[in-house]
């Protein structure tokens, strides 16, 4: 590249960069769900953003999602040593073994546990907010890079379902912290659709595909649905009979009352009746975990698409801003994450897409940018003579737990006050030599506009009290 070649600098599509006020919002929102998940008793863990890529290929993991690849480039003046390798056929381990940044965090967490399980203890419940890469095609909402926010149990042979139960708990905790309005948590559970399917006549080969046209159902609309359930072969009074029973509704003791009597004359019941046992094992955990009736329903509807769930489903939906699609997502799965040591690990685990939630719920004004800095206090420079001071107060409030700035340059005072104000910094501390000799200071509360005289000592205090 010669000197005079411009550089694009701009991100790449799909790659998004956060400006101040954005991320501190990120960290926030980051911070309000480590707190909620580790109430519950998850441990934090983090794999690698790179795995190999026959971990992330392995039966089926990859699915539609779009893998991106890593080849190591080497810089011209090692390009002899890349043509030597290449002829004699000699590779090391660095250079060409496949590898691929990771689409999502189940695989990973897959092979974390085969790498240490005997260091582990099970259930082992554990969270992860690493960043995560697809590369679909980019578009509002849709990144390539986004950060996700896992929980997930895993068992050994068995895991008691009172773990579905929690999730909704945890959910509605998070949401409710957040501030962001009236959501509803839809449950479901897979074998319940399963049972019904079958039913119905439809072939077991058949099952996930018609779980899946159900699934876009509030996409597509009703009459797709049906057109797509005829063209597996569902005759038009079944696919009525698919799109009546998902379709049913009331209070969760309603619910569960019409799925009981449901199971009772429906033929090739035993799958049905075994979902409704646990869903309704599901609901009353989540009842006794005291979530509000208003925050969750039985929604029959909810199919999750992804074919390793087995179980209990879950999407969260923002009301009154249906179209931002599910805001928390997952359910319970069985052979998941024991496929690298071949045994049964039973999991529940939900998800929060919080790049794209971040993305869409600032788009629709639900929630708002943070200040550009988390500092709550601007000490003012007023005489270089008393950088001293400036330093010795601003370490001061400091140890209070207070946030400071200090200005180092001296500068026109209206100017530090706008660049405060700029920052959306609360109060200025204001100390010229007439204040330093009598050992108390000006204190400005940009809010207001107004501004009183605090002893020093009592500057922390004042500030504190009138944040």
């Amino acid at each position: 590249m010669s000197k005079n070649e411009k550089v694009n600098y701009s991100t790449p599509s799909g790659f998004p960069e956060f400006l101040p006020t954005e991320k501190r919002l990120e960290v926030y929102l980051l911070d309000t769900i480590r707190k909620v998940y580790e109430s519950y008793g998850f441990t934090p863990i983090e794999t690698p953003a790179v795995e190999r890529l026959e971990v992330l290929q392995a039966k089926g993991n990859q699915g539609d999602n779009i893998i991106y690849g890593l080849s190591p480039i080497l810089p011209p003046t090692r390009q002899a040593e890349k043509d030597e390798a290449e002829k004699d056929k000699k590779h090391d381990d660095s250079g060409t073994e496949a590898r691929a940044l990771k689409f999502d965090q189940t695989v990973p967490l897959a092979a974390y546990i085969a790498r240490n399980l005997n260091n582990l203890t099970f259930p082992f419940a554990r969270y992860q907010m690493d960043m995560v890469f697809r590369g679909e095609r980019a578009k509002d909402g849709r990144f390539r890079q986004f950060r996700q926010c896992d929980i997930d149990v895993i068992g050994r042979k068995e895991l008691s379902l009172l773990y579905d139960a929690q999730m909704p708990a945890i959910i509605t905790e998070i949401f409710t912290a957040i501030n962001i309005g009236e959501f509803k948590i839809r449950i479901n559970n897979r074998k319940i659709l399963t049972g019904f399917f079958q039913s119905v006549g439809v072939a077991d080969q058949d099952i996930k595909t018609c779980i899946n046209i159900i699934d876009t159902l509030e996409k597509v609309g009703e009459k797709k649905v049906k057109s797509e359930l005829e063209k597996i072969g569902m005759s038009a009074e079944n696919s009525q009979r698919i799109i009546e029973f998902i379709q049913i509704n009331g209070s969760t003791t309603e619910m569960l009352d019409k799925l009981q009597h449901l199971a009772q004359t429906i033929p090739q019941a035993e799958i049905f009746q075994l979902g409704v046992e646990e869903l309704t094992t599901v609901i009353k955990g989540v009842q006794d975990l005291g979530v509000p009736e208003n925050r969750f329903c039985i929604d029959l509807s909810i199919a999750r698409g992804l074919n390793y769930y087995t179980g209990t489903v879950y999407e969260t939906t923002l009301i009154g801003h249906e179209s931002l699609g599910s805001i928390c997502s997952g359910g319970r799965y069985e052979e998941l994450v024991g496929i690298f040591l071949g045994e049964k690990m039973p999991g529940v685990g939900i998800s929060i897409g919080l790049t794209r939630l971040i993305s869409r719920l600032l788009k629709a004004d639900i929630l708002k940018p943070l200040p550009p800095t988390p500092a709550q206090v601007m000490v003012l420079n007023l005489e270089a003579d008393l950088m001293s001071v400036y330093l010795r107060v601003s370490q001061q409030l400091r140890k209070q737990g207070l946030n400071v700035i200090t200005n180092f340059e001296t500068r026109p005072l209206g100017k530090q006050f706008q660049q405060a104000e700029k920052q959306q910094i609360p109060f200025c501390v204001v100390i010229g030599s007439n204040e330093a000799a009598n050992n108390i200071a000006g204190l400005k509360d940009i809010r207001t506009r107004t501004q009183i005289q605090v002893p020093i000592d009592e500057l922390a205090q004042t500030i504190i009290t009138g944040l």
